[in-house]
C-alpha cells in the first residue's frame, strides 16, 4: 500500500468515526431529552442502550482502525525515507566514481605570438604548453606526456602546421612505440595535417608526441598545431 493510499485511508476512517460519534451524541441527546420530557417506557429503554453501546463499540473499533493506519504510515515513511537516504548515498558514491573516470586534457604548444620548432635531425618530444583542458590532470605540460591513470580505451589525436618548403610532421607514440603520423609537405605556403588513433591503455602507459626529422612546425595564439586525448571506457 502506498503512502497515499495510507493517508486515504486514515481520512476514511477518522470520518467514519466522526459519524458515528455524533450519532452516539444525538442518541445521548435524544434520551436526555426523553428522561427530561417524562422518561422512557419500559420497550423503549432497551433499545436505545442497545443503541448506545453499539455506537460506542463502533468509535472504539474505529479508534483501533486509526491507530493501526498510523502506525502503518509511520513505518512506511520510515522505509521510504531510509530507501531515499540509501539512494542518496549511492548516488554520491556513484558521481564520484564518475568523477575518478573523467579523464580528458587538450593542448596547443604555445602561447606566443608565433613560433616555429625545428627542423632537427632526429626526432624530439614535444611539450604542449597551452593547456586548454587537463581533466584528472593526467596530461604533463612540462614533459607533454600523458600518463594513463585506469586501464580503458582512449582516443587521441593530434594536428600539426607550417610553412612550406620545410615539411610539417610529428608521430604519436605509445611506451616508446611509433603510431602514427601526422604529414604535410610541399613547395610552398601552408602546410596542415592531422590524425588520431584509439589506445588499449593499462594503468601507467604512456602517450607523447614527437617532431618527424627534418620537419618544422609552426604554433602561435591562433593554435594551430594540438594534442588531445580523453578516456573512451574503462577496462577490467
Amino acid at each position: 500500500m502506498t503512502e497515499q493510499e495510507l493517508k486515504t485511508n486514515i481520512s476514511e476512517v477518522r470520518m467514519k468515526a466522526l459519524v458515528c460519534i455524533l450519532l452516539l451524541l444525538e442518541t445521548f441527546v435524544f434520551v436526555v431529552q426523553q428522561q427530561v420530557d417524562g422518561g422512557l417506557n419500559e420497550k423503549e429503554r432497551p433499545d436505545i442502550y442497545k443503541a448506545l453501546r453499539e455506537l460506542t463499540a463502533t468509535v472504539t473499533e474505529q479508534k483501533e482502525n486509526i491507530r493501526a493506519l498510523e502506525t502503518q504510515l509511520r513505518n512506511e515513511m520510515k522505509k521510504k525515507d531510509e530507501e531515499i537516504s540509501n539512494l542518496t548515498l549511492s548516488q554520491v558514491e556513484l558521481r564520484k566514481e564518475n568523477r575518478d573516470r573523467e579523464i580528458a586534457f587538450s593542448a596547443a604548444l604555445t602561447q606566443s605570438n608565433g613560433e616555429n620548432i625545428g627542423p632537427f635531425p632526429t626526432e624530439v618530444t614535444l611539450t604542449y604548453k597551452n593547456v586548454f583542458t587537463n581533466i584528472g590532470n593526467a596530461y604533463n605540460p612540462i614533459t607533454g606526456v600523458f600518463t594513463a591513470p585506469l586501464k580503458g580505451a582512449y582516443m587521441f589525436r593530434i594536428s600539426v602546421f607550417g610553412y612550406g618548403p620545410n615539411p610539417a610532421g610529428a608521430c604519436i607514440y605509445k611506451n616508446g612505440e611509433k603510431l602514427v603520423i601526422a604529414f604535410a609537405n610541399q613547395p610552398q605556403r601552408e602546410l596542415n595535417s592531422s590524425n588520431g588513433v584509439v589506445l588499449i591503455l593499462e594503468v601507467g602507459d604512456v602517450v607523447y608526441v614527437r617532431l618527424y626529422p627534418n620537419t618544422k612546425i609552426y604554433d602561435s595564439y591562433n593554435n594551430h598545431s594540438t594534442f588531445s586525448g580523453y578516456l573512451l571506457f574503462t577496462l577490467i
